[in-house]
């Protein structure tokens, strides 16, 4: 592996969309017990039934921890690739390394990860361990890694169309502890020359209560060039309301890079998710404090899917928008199939889906 210190863009390389063709997928073993209720047990049954539905059609790599790699090989299926590798938490998405591709051969980018603000309003200290895994992943890829740890960004704050757009949301990237240095104008030159875009599309907020600063890979994501989903609700009196409605308005008023309209499909959200007493019971303190409290809303969206190249695994909540929402899916990928897992114990922790899963590109990607 060669540590890169120029241009993805200038070198020829980019991100592809997620709806391209896939070589694998990385998942991180759940482990955190102020993360993951009752040590990560239902957690675990969780992650293994995405990552059984992904293996189907993608070669899978399970990174574990020391203590973690017995359970993870027992619970994981045989044809799932799992390797001892230390890490803070359990989102791949966020910490795993973002591959871009020339079309021939395959490279990783290392951002710098400070979980989700830094010592402004990050979400656990230290993060060491998660700050490294890319770099270590792209070892054991044995791909080529560009050097972006002075850049913080995490890979749930970015969706790529595969031809030059690149989706984010003003409320993460210009928030003050990812990159308070930098102006708007050069974040968006950084997005633009790391992944080989032409345009950025600014959406202004994500999720109502995502504690990521409202990743957008939980309100809004491609489903084909020009095509995105967005959350949606049609409570006017939800606090959703006016932040999907703020993200329809704009994504009205704006074109892709190949100067299209875009599409925008809506996917309703469930009801609101909110943790009870009993599971907050079951999650541990973090330096003394809980992490969460009875009757917190979470950040629960339909818009946190991940794409494999058979399937679209697409998170339940028990909601009766959850048929609906696989319905949506379903026809808007009909080459694949949408399958639904019940995601509750996975949300617990934060995130979903697409949050604990990072494509792994094929290479030759056109």
């Amino acid at each position: 592996m060669k540590i890169l210190h120029s241009e993805p863009k200038k070198d020829g390389y980019r991100m592809p969309a997620e709806f391209a063709e896939h070589e694998g997928c990385i998942l991180i073993f759940p482990h955190r017990r102020d993360s993951w209720q009752n040590g990560a047990y239902a957690a675990r049954k969780a992650f293994a039934e995405v990552i059984d539905i992904i293996a189907r059609s993608e070669q899978v790599t399970v990174c574990a921890r020391y203590d973690d790699y017995d359970a993870a090989r027992f619970m994981l299926p045989p044809q799932v690739r799992v390797v001892e590798m230390s890490s803070d938490d359990s989102w791949a998405r966020d910490v795993a390394p973002t591959f871009v591709t020339n079309g021939t051969d395959l490279r990783g980018i290392d951002w710098g990860f400070n979980a989700w603000g830094g010592l402004t309003d990050g979400l656990y200290f230290p993060w060491d361990q998660d700050n490294k895994m890319a770099r270590k992943l792209c070892d054991l890829l044995n791909v080529d890694c560009y050097d972006r740890r002075e850049f913080i960004l995490e890979g749930g704050s970015i969706h790529s169309d595969g031809e030059g757009t690149i989706l984010t949301t003003e409320a993460c990237l210009l928030s003050k502890g990812r990159n308070p240095q930098l102006s708007r104008e050069e974040i968006e030159a950084n997005l633009r020359n790391n992944l080989g875009a032409e345009k950025v599309l600014w959406l202004p907020c994500g999720i109502y209560h995502d504690e990521t600063n409202e990743h957008v890979d939980n309100v809004c994501a491609f489903t084909a060039p020009g095509e995105v989903v967005l959350a949606w609700t049609e409570d006017e009196n939800d606090h959703q309301y006016a932040m999907s409605k703020a993200c329809w308005d704009y994504l009205s008023s704006v074109t892709d890079a190949k100067g299209r309209q875009l599409r925008v499909h809506r996917l309703p959200l469930p009801a609101p998710v909110t943790v009870t007493a009993e599971e907050c019971d079951g999650l541990d303190d973090m330096n003394g404090e809980p992490t969460r409290t009875p009757g917190e809303r979470l950040a629960a969206s339909y818009v946190n899917f991940y794409i494999a190249n058979q399937h679209v695994v697409v998170p339940q909540f028990g909601d009766p928008k959850d048929q609906t929402a696989l319905e949506i899916l379903q026809s808007l990928f009909p080459t694949r199939q949408a399958v639904g897992v019940y995601a509750r114990d996975i949300l617990i922790g934060g995130g979903n889906i697409h949050c604990i899963t990072q494509q792994i590109p094929r290479a030759s990607i056109s």
